[in-house]
């Protein structure tokens, strides 16, 4: 599955469904950037179990208020379009795999 990059237009589609895992970013952010190749590997390893969305805070800053993203990265997860649990900053994929299969 590919990581998708959501806008404020398109976030509550994207979410709709299934186990999700948002990642508030911006361009600038430098955690962001760290993050941004182990979302990528763990995208591939998923198989389908959950969804990766990519939201730029700068871009669509109606989302990121919605859910009170203070500092990025935030990574929500999202089961049917419910958040379920939320983590910020980085987090090595192993992080991620458990924080995303508690809620499988």
């Amino acid at each position: 599955m590919a990581i998708v990059y959501a806008t404020d237009a398109s976030f509550s589609n994207d979410i709709a469904e299934g186990l999700v895992l948002v990642d508030f970013w911006a361009t600038w952010c430098g955690p962001c950037k760290m993050i941004a190749p182990v979302l990528e590997e763990l995208d591939s390893e998923l198989n389908g179990a959950a969804k990766i969305v990519k939201v730029d805070v700068d871009q669509n800053q109606e989302t990121a208020s919605k859910f009170g993203i203070m500092s990025i990265p935030t990574l929500l997860l999202f089961k049917d379009g419910e958040p379920v649990d939320k983590t910020v900053g980085f987090q090595p994929k192993e992080a991620l795999v458990e924080f995303i299969q508690k809620h499988a």
